[in-house]
C-alpha cells in the first residue's frame, strides 16, 4: 500500500479548494449578516397560550385545559402550549372543536408535531388529505397598515371585548387574508371518521405546511426565531370545508388573543428586543 502524498496536485487541489470555500462561506456570512444560529425570543408582555380567553362571544369552553404529563412535554418539546375543548354557544346543535396551540421559539431541530404524524403514530388511520383549505377571515375589522405598494399585506385589529386584552390593538400576521388550514381525515380504532387541521405563525407570517416553517422560522437573515402551531380537530363534520369554517368564526374571535402570546415581529425587525428575550 502506498503512502499518502502530501504534495500530489491532486491533494493540494483538493486542499485549496476546501481553504478557498471556508473562506468564501466566512465572508458571504459576513458581507450579508448571515445567522447561522437562532436565538429565542418572547412576547414582551410574557402573555404564555393559557391566557388565550376561555369563552367568547359564540364559543366557550367546555372542562378544564388538559396538561400532558413530563415525559409528552419532552416529547412535544415545549411547555407553553394550551389544549382545550370549545363548543358553540347558542345555537341549536352546537359543534364542539379540540383546540391545540403550541409555542416553539429558538433553535429547534425538529418540525413541530402534526396530526398527520403523530395520530397515525398514536393508532389512528389516515383517512386522507383534504387540502390546504382557505380560511376566509373576516377581514370588516381589520386596518390595513401596510403602503398599497408593500408586497405582503399587514393588518391590525383591535382585541375584542371578552379579552382581558380588550381594546388593544395587535398585528395580524402578515396577508392575513390568505391563511389556509392544512386539514387531514383520520379513523379512529373503532371506525369513528374525524378531521384535524393547522397552519403556523413564524416570525410573523403564516404557512400551512410544517415543511414551510424553516423557510419562515429560521431565514438566514434574522438572528431569532420562533413559530406557533395551530390546530382544530372537530368529530361529526362533513367536510374539511365545514371545519375550516368553523375554525375561521373561532379564530375571528381568538387569533388577536394568540398574536398577543407572539413576539411583536414589527418590534424584532426593528431591533427593538427589549423584554423579549428572557426565558419565560
Amino acid at each position: 500500500m502506498t503512502g499518502f502524498n502530501w504534495k500530489s496536485p491532486a491533494v493540494l487541489t483538493a486542499l485549496l479548494v476546501l481553504v478557498a470555500s471556508a473562506s468564501g462561506l466566512a465572508f458571504a456570512i459576513d458581507h450579508f449578516k448571515l445567522m447561522l444560529r437562532k436565538e429565542a425570543i418572547y412576547p414582551r408582555s410574557g402573555d404564555l397560550l393559557n391566557t388565550i380567553p376561555d369563552e367568547t362571544d359564540t364559543w366557550i369552553r367546555q372542562g378544564p385545559d388538559r396538561r400532558e404529563n413530563a415525559e409528552t412535554e419532552a416529547v412535544l418539546g415545549t411547555v407553553n402550549y394550551v389544549s382545550r375543548m370549545y363548543t358553540q354557544k347558542n345555537v341549536e346543535n352546537p359543534v364542539s372543536i379540540d383546540f391545540h396551540v403550541a409555542y416553539y421559539t429558538g433553535m429547534v431541530d425538529t418540525v413541530p408535531h402534526v396530526p398527520d404524524r403523530c395520530l397515525v403514530g398514536g393508532g389512528m388511520s389516515m383517512g386522507g388529505f383534504l387540502g390546504d383549505i382557505p380560511l376566509n377571515l373576516d377581514q370588516s375589522n381589520w386596518t390595513t397598515i401596510s403602503p398599497p405598494e408593500a408586497s405582503q399585506r399587514l393588518v391590525s385589529v383591535r382585541t375584542p371585548n371578552f379579552s382581558t386584552r380588550a381594546g388593544s390593538r395587535i398585528v395580524l400576521p402578515r396577508d392575513p387574508q390568505d391563511l389556509k388550514l392544512r386539514v387531514f381525515e383520520f379513523k379512529t380504532p373503532r371506525g369513528q371518521t374525524f378531521q384535524s387541521g393547522y397552519f403556523f405563525i413564524a416570525n410573523g407570517g403564516a404557512v400551512s405546511k410544517a415543511e414551510d416553517v424553516r423557510l419562515l422560522a429560521f431565514d438566514l437573515r434574522t438572528k431569532y426565531a420562533y413559530f406557533t402551531k395551530v390546530q382544530f380537530t372537530g368529530f361529526g363534520m362533513s367536510s374539511g370545508e365545514e371545519l375550516a369554517k368553523h375554525a375561521a368564526s373561532m379564530l375571528d374571535e381568538l387569533l388577536p388573543d394568540i398574536m398577543h402570546c407572539v413576539p411583536d415581529w414589527q418590534a424584532v425587525e426593528r431591533g427593538d428586543v427589549e423584554g423579549m428575550t428572557r426565558k419565560e
